[in-house]
């Protein structure tokens, strides 16, 4: 009673606006770690914020997407039963910091440090890079080639040159590594229960990677001006990154990568700063060696398959993923025959922005799916929910 007398003082003091939230389940099954997403714009400078529910307060996440200082979005999770209607207290406060809470998510940059010999223990943290196009190797700037980010359950790395590309960490457990790892876990790790890289992406597409289209075949995001990698939110609840190329084609863009804690999905919003209505471009995944392909011809479309993660096949085992893209249909012209690089679609926007999901299992999770009978059935479970997203008012 004393913490909640002391809370509502303080509140008071502050000069706050307070309103409910309603969120729906419009499925009949529960959902659980739903992102209700709130445009601060309206509501002035807000530096803190309190969310609860019946009572009870709740994790939640203050964003600064344009890094003007000034905080753009509010960001919380949702859990819901079949055809439930939950309301969410928020207070917004105009004083004061961020409220604190345990990290669900993780993201990094870094860059080699030379006297650190253990290459899980490199400690160069930076925030943004930039390269000019005539870069001769940005590829090997960085520590782990690019910025990585994860929940419990993924971990991700891209590659910071021309061809952008996700590449894939794989878990046993439901936990965050890669602050551990860096990508590159030790032999004490492993014998630990630590994941691992699990996928070998060459030229391809990896995991959902956005390439352009010269009518026959993916083309790379080359040549720009400059190329940057930069983390615009590091959680607790999501992180945010992004990677913008200056000059490529005459035009600038700006791919975001979203990770919500909880889900194994990425959401993927590309942004460009004209229209590009006139121009088609390409995403898709790697067709790995052997790889069995599901597509529902309506922008779902995924694969199952087996190969080494490393062109070193004595130190690296064969490792088993199932990947997935999913497209909104009005982006999609194209969905092309598989050739030996990758399962790819043509895709255009008549405006300025493309949006897509990306996700992926490893065969070594113990919560996951092993096989590709289990991956294809959870995908299309799972395509109903991106279908039907939890309706948000307030």
């Amino acid at each position: 009673m004393l913490t909640l007398l002391l809370m509502a003082l303080t509140l008071g003091a502050q000069a706050q606006q307070t309103f409910t939230v309603s969120v729906t389940n419009p499925l009949a099954t529960a959902r659980t770690d739903q992102p209700v997403v709130i445009s601060l714009t309206p509501f002035g400078d807000i530096r803190s914020v309190l969310v609860t529910t019946c009572g009870q307060e709740i994790p939640c996440q203050l964003d600064d997407l344009n890094q003007d200082d000034t905080f753009d979005e509010l960001c919380f999770l949702a859990d819901l039963n079949g055809d439930e209607t939950k309301l969410y207290e928020v207070t917004l406060l105009s004083e004061g910091e961020p409220r604190t809470y345990p990290a669900r998510v993780y993201t990094d940059m870094l860059l080699r440090n030379d006297k650190v010999k253990e290459k899980n223990k490199h400690n160069n943290f930076i925030e943004s890079i930039t390269a000019r196009g005539d870069c001769a190797d940005s590829y090997h700037i960085q520590h782990h080639h690019g910025v990585e980010f994860e929940s419990e359950l993924n971990g991700i790395r891209i590659y910071f040159d021309k061809r952008q590309t996700l590449d894939l960490y794989g878990k046993f457990q439901k936990r965050l590594e890669l602050q551990a790892t860096q990508f590159y876990t030790s032999k004490e790790q492993k014998a630990e229960g630590y994941g691992d890289d699990v996928l070998w992406v060459g030229n391809t597409f990896g995991l959902g990677a956005f390439r352009g289209w010269d009518g026959q075949q993916p083309t790379m995001i080359d040549p720009v001006r400059s190329r940057t990698q930069r983390v615009i939110s590091y959680g607790p609840l999501r992180t945010i990154v992004e990677l913008f190329d200056r000059g490529w084609q005459g035009v600038n863009m700006t791919v975001r990568y979203t990770q919500y804690a909880g889900h194994r999905d990425t959401d993927v919003d590309v942004f460009f700063n004209k229209n590009v209505s006139d121009r088609l471009f390409s995403t898709g995944v790697i067709n790995v060696k052997g790889s069995v392909e599901f597509s529902d011809h309506k922008g779902l479309r995924a694969c199952w398959g087996t190969d080494y993660p490393s062109s070193d096949t004595i130190n690296w085992k064969r490792e088993t993923v199932g990947l997935a893209v999913c497209i909104p249909q009005k982006y999609i012209r194209s969905e092309e025959p598989a050739n030996k690089d990758n399962y790819a679609f043509v895709i255009a926007t008549p405006d300025n922005h493309i949006a897509y999901k990306v996700i992926y299992t490893s065969a070594n999770e113990t919560f996951g799916y092993h096989s590709a009978e289990e991956w294809f059935e959870f995908l299309k479970e799972w395509k109903k929910e991106v279908l039907k997203p939890i309706q948000v008012k307030y």
